[in-house]
């Protein structure tokens, strides 16, 4: 995708960061405060030595652990793999890295220091500034969407976020989109109090740990079987045609602050688009 400007100078960002002794409850009031989706982690040198995303916290949340939760500490569950670039770089370079690795922002280093970072939704709104092409919704939306129903189990739609590595599920009913949720409806306190209090740990890790997470006993997990789609979704979802220019999509994400949109055509869902395939497309 040809774009008016692919310099890198018009979408750094100062970034918010945390250091790798903060415990997983103080980094995740930082996240929710600033209302960002991920967190470059320092070292005491201020040296970036690693990166947590919503879908992180997520994991840290449920994954089987010695300790509580309120003991995790953002090295203990920090991505440590740091995609990265120079401010040499262009959009395009930045696109590609994304698309090649699935993450949703990359650091910007100088001399190995931390001096800012890019995520999709500055790609985002460099497709929506500088593309000189016209694209509809239905050229690079994603088909295969993943989707619960409303009286599906938190659990399973947990699962399914963490197997699929997306960041949020279509709640759907005859085919209709009703809700969405996203990784940071997992993130505020209530959940893991719910896991801790009324969850056998060992059945959790099995259930996590199925194949086929559609097949389960219904004794199993009673507590957390009571707790539904419906409970925690953002009910009636932002949609988008299906034959939408693909910048007005980006604005009603952008406007709303929001990272995708559940694609319809006569009502009736029909895909997903996201700024992941946004990113894809700037990358070509």
């Amino acid at each position: 995708m040809k774009l008016k400007n692919s310099s890198l100078d018009q979408v750094i960002r100062n970034p918010i960061t945390v250091t790798e002794n903060m415990t997983f409850l103080e980094a995740r009031e930082i996240l929710l405060k600033h209302r960002v989706g991920r967190l470059p982690v320092l070292d005491n040198n201020k040296k970036p030595v690693g990166i947590i995303t919503e879908k992180d916290f997520v994991r840290a949340i449920y994954k089987t652990r010695p300790v509580t939760i309120e003991k995790i500490l953002v090295k203990d569950f920090m991505s440590k793999k740091l995609i990265t670039i120079t401010k040499k770089g262009t959009v395009y370079d930045c696109a590609n890295l994304m698309r090649n690795n699935r993450i949703s922002s990359v650091l910007v280093l100088d001399n190995g220091n931390l001096s800012g970072i890019i995520t999709k939704t500055d790609l985002a709104s460099v497709f929506l500034t500088q593309s000189v092409e016209m694209v509809k919704v239905l050229e690079i939306m994603t088909r295969n969407v993943i989707t619960v129903m409303p009286a599906d189990s938190l659990l399973l739609v947990e699962n399914l976020l963490v197997k699929h590595r997306i960041s949020r599920i279509v709640v759907q009913r005859n085919k209709k989109p009703v809700g969405i949720i996203t990784n940071r409806d997992f993130l505020p306190a209530k959940m893991p109090r719910w896991i801790r209090e009324f969850a056998d740990p060992m059945e959790v890790k099995r259930y996590m740990d199925s194949t086929h997470p559609n097949e389960f006993k219904m004794n199993q997990l009673s507590y957390i079987l009571s707790f539904r789609a419906e409970d925690i979704m953002t009910p009636n979802p932002t949609t988008v045609n299906y034959n939408e220019d693909v910048s007005t999509a980006v604005l009603v994400m952008i406007r709303n602050g929001i990272s995708g949109l559940p694609v319809i055509k006569k009502s009736l869902l029909c895909g997903i688009i996201t700024k992941s395939d946004i990113v894809r497309a700037i990358a070509g």
